[in-house]
């Protein structure tokens, strides 16, 4: 029997939180006035509400950016800020992840790896982690450097698509992530959903989407896989 499980890279793999949050940090500086007193949050609040879906600009009025336009000018910037390069040196493995993923390698499982990283932002941390051994070029589905996002979950659908349409047929499939655009891209091609507790998202919003199961970690999600 061939099991295949595709899995988001970061949430299940990769810790952003701190890049969010050092990103949250600049925002903050650049958009307050001069000789404005504003109220950071501390990293586990902030990342409380980024996990809780609250929006930019109630995560900027909560932070004291309370003058007329400060809250979008503070969401536009953090929009374009979060994915430059500069940022990505924040990015941390989650410790376990490795052991995950031989676990499954080691149980016959073929592993893929779906994001919405561009290729300059996923290959040279596959690289860096030696993660290229779990992961060979025909089973990395992310962004093309020019592609033109339309929105997570319309375009990681469509990475699943062509994942389907290209790999080998399997008889269990499993997709790994923290979002919503992770679970779209399951229901949308018949393949089994299971969110993860290690990413952007709590379990309350997961929970709305309606996956076929919710683990704490990888390697939860992988022993699900294994005993199924």
């Amino acid at each position: 029997m061939r099991k295949r499980l595709f899995t988001d890279f970061d949430g299940p793999i990769m810790d952003v939180s701190e890049r969010y949050f050092q990103v949250y940090k600049f925002c903050l500086k650049q958009t307050k006035l001069a000789g404005q007193t504003v109220t950071p949050l501390s990293k586990r609040e902030f990342w409380a509400l980024k996990r809780a879906q609250v929006n930019e600009k109630d995560i900027a009025l909560k932070s004291g950016l309370v003058e007329p336009g400060q809250a979008e000018q503070f969401a536009q910037l953090r929009r374009s800020t979060v994915h430059t390069d500069s940022y990505f040196k924040h990015d941390l493995i989650i410790e376990g992840a490795i052991a995950a993923l031989e676990k499954a390698q080691d149980a016959g499982i073929e592993l893929a790896v779906m994001t919405m990283r561009r290729e300059r932002e996923l290959l040279p941390v596959l690289h860096q982690y030696n993660l290229t051994r779990f992961f060979p070029s025909e089973r990395r589905f992310y962004l093309s450097n020019d592609y033109v996002k339309t929105g997570d979950t319309k375009d990681k659908p469509k990475l699943m698509k062509r994942a389907i349409a290209t790999l080998p047929k399997a008889d269990r499939q499993w997709i790994v992530g923290d979002t919503e655009a992770d679970i779209e891209a399951g229901k949308q091609h018949g393949v089994s959903t299971i969110g993860i507790l290690s990413g952007i998202r709590n379990e309350t919003q997961l929970r709305l989407q309606n996956p076929d199961a919710i683990e704490p970690h990888l390697i939860d999600a992988i022993e699900l896989a294994i005993a199924s």
